[in-house]
């Protein structure tokens, strides 16, 4: 039996095999994971943690959910890809049901985020060549500041984030940037005849879980109407039962133009986005113009599928709504001089936390840690918890008395 000695050895060896033969294009909390289920992870030494980050909301099935992963086991055995050269039979029942889930016309398969993003710009770019008659080259695409859309060099191009874009210009061009919850700033903006389509998320999530004010989609989505520009929603972090609904937008009966998903669209199981988008928008790509290998193979149709039924059946969307209530509740009644603000929908939410001698929301990580939850800062003073939605109310009233006891001990 290995020693607690002998395990932390294990656990510096796998974090020094990263050091030294990977990019440091990340700066992880220093534990070693090795096995996950359902709401719970463990590291090599064996310690279990509760996870509140859900790998970015991909997990919100929770962890090697059994459905998912035997549906990714059995059809891993028949056929994993094919590539779009050529026919499979999983593809268009998966296209079929998303859509019909949805209410849309057609799903164009991606495997990232950041690739189904790529894939709403150039279908708002073609629609706009297309359908509205802007003139070649000129079409302009509005985001708002604080985004996160992910770290290709055409989405760090609209990005206000100097972390995301500094040294890595020349930018593409095209971008409008505006305020965010700001309808006064969007209308303006609406008044260019070159803009063709506004890009949002509900809620912004790697900015530190910002919502904007009731009404704010609905009257961006009307606005984008009167203006003839398509209004595309970026729910690959907020979509997915995750802050309550199934879709963010669903709070406000908002229907994108385009809508991107992605994350807990496979419940972690292997990368997995898409796009939907009716006839007049979707049809304007054509043979040739976009795809990817990997994009609608039969492993990632069934997986997703799987995945997307388990959040129905689960009825993960009402508990996300409960628990979001009650972990909002508890933490707003919980008055500690680094707890600042308490915000969220459902259970996307995030914290604000004031460094107190010399203790910032890094050591709040850290001691959250060695008290068994896993959660991450971002932005400086921000931790986001956003749990797996199949958590039960007792493991989050444990939770939340861990949370409770780690601020104590500053």
């Amino acid at each position: 039996m290995e020693t607690s000695k002998e395990t932390a050895v294990a656990a510096n060896y796998f974090i020094e095999l990263e050091e030294r033969y990977g990019a440091h294009n990340y700066h992880p909390l220093p534990v070693v994971l090795s096995r996950g289920e359902g709401v719970f992870v463990w590291d090599t030494e064996g310690k279990q943690y509760f996870d509140f980050l859900s790998s970015y909301s991909a997990v919100n099935q929770g962890h090697c959910h059994p459905r998912i992963v035997t549906s990714l086991v059995e059809q891993a055995g028949k056929l994993a890809l094919t590539s779009r050269a050529f026919y499979n039979d999983k593809l268009g029942e998966y296209e079929k049901y998303v859509t019909e889930l949805f209410g849309y016309d057609k799903l164009l398969p991606m495997n990232s985020g950041a690739e189904a993003v790529e894939t709403a710009i150039k279908l708002c770019r073609k629609w706009a060549y297309k359908n509205k008659d802007i003139a070649r080259n000129q079409a302009k695409i509005i985001f708002c500041e604080g985004n996160f859309h992910g770290r290709t060099i055409s989405i760090i191009s609209a990005s206000t984030d100097p972390t995301a874009s500094t040294n890595y210009g020349p930018f593409t061009p095209g971008y409008v940037i505006i305020p965010y919850n700001n309808l006064a700033a969007l209308e303006d903006a609406l008044s260019d005849p070159n803009v063709a389509g506004f890009i949002v998320e509900p809620i912004q999530g790697e900015a530190g879980v910002v919502v904007p004010d009731n009404g704010y989609l609905s009257k961006a989505a009307a606005l984008c109407r009167e203006n003839n520009v398509l209004f595309i929603a970026d729910e690959i972090q907020t979509g997915l039962a995750r802050t309550g609904k199934m879709l963010a937008c669903d709070y406000e009966n908002v229907k994108p133009d385009i809508l991107i998903l992605g994350k807990a669209l496979s419940g972690g199981m292997l990368p997995v986005s898409a796009v939907l988008a009716n006839d007049n928008v979707m049809l304007t790509i054509q043979p040739g113009e976009h795809g990817s290998t990997y994009g609608g193979n039969p492993l990632a149709c069934v997986v997703a599928t799987t995945a997307l039924q388990v959040i129905l059946d689960e009825k993960l969307s009402e508990n996300a709504t409960k628990l979001g209530e009650i972990l909002r509740s508890e933490l707003n009644k919980f008055k500690h001089e680094m707890l600042t603000l308490v915000r969220g929908k459902g259970l996307m939410n995030a914290i604000v936390i004031k460094p107190s001698k010399g203790k910032d929301a890094w050591d709040v990580c850290l001691k959250l840690a060695a008290n068994g939850i896993l959660a991450k800062p971002t932005h400086g003073d921000i931790i986001r918890f956003t749990p797996p939605l199949v958590m039960t109310e007792e493991q989050l009233y444990e939770c939340i008395a861990i949370i409770k006891k780690t601020l104590n001990e500053f």
